[in-house]
């Protein structure tokens, strides 16, 4: 049998799992009355702002792929962006679809069932999102890799392309929406008026509700799939450019060396079911023990099937501990992560707040910069333990490798990562459906965890990202050197040096283009929940109802308008530099950003989970 066939028929399988788990979601009951009135007008904000996203999102694509068509004179790569493109949104927008089906229906389930329903229903309404986006990308992959065959490998980097264009809209688009909202609801609501987060006299909680699933959800997912493709992409351009003589040192063939990212993560959907399925049979335990027995089982799992198929394939030994490695380096990150956003850090932030709002913002960002050591750590030794193992010059295929073997269970990684808005949504959904105090304790229990976990996820979103990129580096060291020998990155080359810093920038910049634009958003937002509370007459009083659809749409088009810019500044700047100042200094500013990336991302996530956590405390 040719094994070449099996990551997409896997794939596919993977979204009959999926589906089978979203129709065991909406088995649960959606309530009625209120409770129904509010997940409705949840689910249909959240419809309206991805339909008008991808509609923008839709015409980028349409502009790049014509230019790919006009740069490249072929189909195969323009094919290959918009398959990427088009799978990422499509999961996407699967995944979100559940969410805002699980979140009514846990709400009920705490209102009911108790802790072990609730967190059931409100994981496997991630564990769609995180199925989908595995499933989603070997399916695509997969199809491209049997379409076009080893020998013509390369194609398939449009799809990577694909995927990243529609990450970086999806989680910026959805980033300024839900912050503006949250922002805007929040200073409001529970500042000014006095009255209970998610109370639902405010006129911002349903844009906040929509914006839990269109940044966490859409965003997260499309950002994970994103580098869950690009590792497989990389590692695959690297292995074909390989020397012959490393090629010798590693496995049987070339093309067992190709394939092995695929066959990879095909075996770890495989094991991202089996750990949601362990989740599901754990839930009597407390949500975070049963979550993280998922979590690790399932790497354990595919460390073990690792072994065997990369035996099959007559690959070395030492490609199955690179990723080991990799695999490993990810549950490290998922547990600092862990510590630094439901531990001792965040207790000791919840005490400085006796101090005043100064000290609570000192210590949170201290957290958040500490954080950063030991998953940057773990990063560094992937990659030293890869150019260890291997044979030099293979050292890249064995990053690339790692890369795969830390995002080859991004089944129930995102699943875990898409439960916290879930759980988050849950809890709004019972606040402002009034169900009592009970009810929203099983609620914010859920919603705790989820911050840690949505953190978590984050963590290792990152992680995974800057193997992920540092692979794609190599592959286009690798690349441009076979049509100009002699090439390579020197950090005393000036031109290498100025690209660098170049790089550098970029996280500054548009993370300054992006927290502006949740400013000026939530301004805006600010200014109509003001208006209302002034001039609808009773809504304080809870005897009027309040235009919720206004502050999605303000959310809506604040996000809209201000995604582009990062969105174009990404997507041209390497191309601007390239071609301007030459193929070093490209190189450079791609790792002068990696390093920049990474670090800041890392301190900004766990920062912010660990504020979020402070506040529960």
């Amino acid at each position: 049998m040719d094994f070449i066939i099996l990551p997409p028929i896997i794939g596919g399988l993977g979204l009959v799992v999926a589906l089978i788990i979203y129709l065991m979601v909406m088995r649960f009951p959606a309530g009625e009355g209120a409770v129904a009135e509010i997940a409705a007008e949840i689910q249909r904000g959240a419809m309206v702002f991805m339909r008008r996203e991808y509609s923008v999102l839709a015409a980028f694509v349409v502009v790049v792929t014509v230019l790919l068509i006009l740069g490249f004179r072929s189909w195969q790569v323009p094919f290959a962006f918009v398959a990427g493109a088009l799978c990422s949104a499509v999961a996407g927008y699967i995944g979100m679809w559940a969410a805002t089906k699980a979140n009514v229906r846990t709400t009920v389930a705490a209102s009911t069932g108790g802790t072990s329903e609730a967190l059931g229903v409100a994981f496997f309404g991630g564990s769609v999102m995180g199925l989908t986006v595995a499933s989603m990308g070997l399916l695509g992959l997969g199809s491209l890799y049997l379409l076009f065959g080893a020998e013509h490998a390369e194609h398939i980097h449009g799809f990577g392309m694909g995927a990243s264009t529609v990450a970086l809209f999806s989680r910026v688009g959805g980033g300024i929406f839900t912050k503006s909202a949250d922002v805007g609801a929040d200073l409001v609501g529970k500042i000014e008026a006095g009255i209970p987060e998610d109370d639902p006299r405010n006129p911002g909680v349903i844009a906040d509700n929509v914006g839990d699933n269109v940044g966490d959800v859409a965003g997260m997912g499309s950002d994970i799939f994103e580098s869950y493709c690009g590792a497989m992409i990389a590692t695959i351009a690297i292995a074909s450019t390989m020397a012959v003589v490393l090629v010798d040192q590693l496995a049987a063939a070339r093309a067992q060396l190709m394939f092995a990212p695929l066959a990879l993560a095909s075996v770890g959907l495989l094991c991202s079911v089996a750990g949601i399925m362990i989740v599901k049979v754990m839930s009597a335990k407390s949500p975070e023990v049963a979550l993280r027995i998922g979590t690790v089982s399932a790497t354990i799992l595919f460390i073990i099937a690792a072994r065997f198929l990369l035996a099959a394939l007559d690959i070395r030994t030492a490609v199955w501990l690179c990723v080991v490695a990799g695999a490993v380096a990810g549950i490290v990150i998922g547990l600092i992560t862990e510590y630094y956003t439901g531990g001792a850090p965040v207790r000791k932030i919840a005490k400085d707040g006796e101090t005043g709002p100064a000290t609570v913002m000192i210590s949170g960002l201290a957290t958040g910069m500490e954080s950063v050591v030991i998953p940057v750590l773990s990063i560094a030794a992937v990659i030293l333990i890869s150019s260890l193992l291997l044979p030099e010059g293979a050292g890249v295929y064995g990053v690339g490798i790692g890369a795969v073997g830390m995002l080859a269970t991004v089944g129930i990684t995102m699943a875990i990562d898409a439960y916290g808005p879930v759980a988050d949504n849950a809890g709004g959904i019972a606040e402002m459906a009034g169900l009592g105090e009970e009810t929203r304790k099983i609620t914010d229990g859920l919603d705790e965890v989820g911050n840690t976990t949505a953190a978590i996820g984050k963590g290792f979103a990152i992680g995974a990202a800057g193997l992920a990129a540092l692979a794609i580096i190599a592959a286009y060291i690798e690349t441009v050197a076979s049509h100009n020998p002699g090439f390579s990155l020197e950090i005393s080359h000036p031109r290498v040096l100025v690209g660098m810093f170049l790089g550098a920038i970029f996280p500054f910049l548009v993370s300054a283009m992006t927290m502006r634009a949740v400013g000026d958003a939530a301004f805006d937002m600010i200014k109509e929940i003001r208006r209302q509370f002034k001039e609808i007459p009773g809504l304080l009083e809870g005897n009027a109802k309040p235009d919720t659809d206004r502050c999605v749409d303000i959310a809506t088009r604040a996000a809209l308008k201000r995604m582009v810019p990062p969105g174009v500044l990404a997507v041209a700047a390497p191309v601007v530099v390239g071609f301007s100042l030459g193929p070093e200094t490209l190189g450079g500013m791609l790792g002068g950003a990696l390093i920049c990336c990474v670090l800041m991302a890392l301190m900004m996530a766990n920062a912010g989970g660990a504020w979020d956590n402070g506040k529960k405390i």
